[in-house]
């Protein structure tokens, strides 16, 4: 199991997220969306784009959250295969990225299950395997679609 170092939420984070949220989806024309099961409604997690500006190209970051109950169950997959069918869609020019802590083998697969391919290790901060709490350049799996 991978940790994740986002925090506890409160209804005030809540709230700012979704305000945030909202404010991606009006000036960058992407953003997060919230999954719930099918069967009885409850929240599986979220996942969606994030617009990135780099010097040389814009590109779409794909990213998923699955709740802990929930992993294992084919969720994150699901989530990136709708990311990418609504991407195709609605941004079929923009290149998709995805990265993930390179101990994050959970995620890895996932990438690759969505076709996409390792591109390289970025430099950011985030969890290193065998290391206590976050590290200002922890390394990422870069992967592109």
């Amino acid at each position: 199991m991978v940790a994740h170092w986002t925090g506890p939420w409160t209804p005030d984070s809540v709230t700012a997220w979704a305000e945030g949220m909202a404010q991606r989806w009006r000036v960058d024309g992407v953003g997060k969306w919230m999954a719930r099961d099918r069967a009885d409604g409850a929240l599986v997690g979220r996942g969606g784009f994030t617009r990135i500006d780099l010097a040389d190209e814009t590109v779409l970051e794909l990213g998923w959250a699955v709740r802990d109950a929930r992993t294992g169950q084919g969720y994150a997959t699901e989530l990136g295969r709708a990311a990418l069918t609504w991407a195709g869609e609605h941004h079929p020019d923009l290149p998709i990225v995805a990265f993930t802590e390179v101990h994050n083998r959970a995620s890895r697969a996932v990438m690759e299950r969505l076709g996409m391919r390792l591109a390289g290790i970025i430099r950011r901060p985030g969890l290193v395997e065998g290391q206590v709490g976050v590290q200002p350049d922890a390394p990422f799996a870069l992967y592109r679609h």
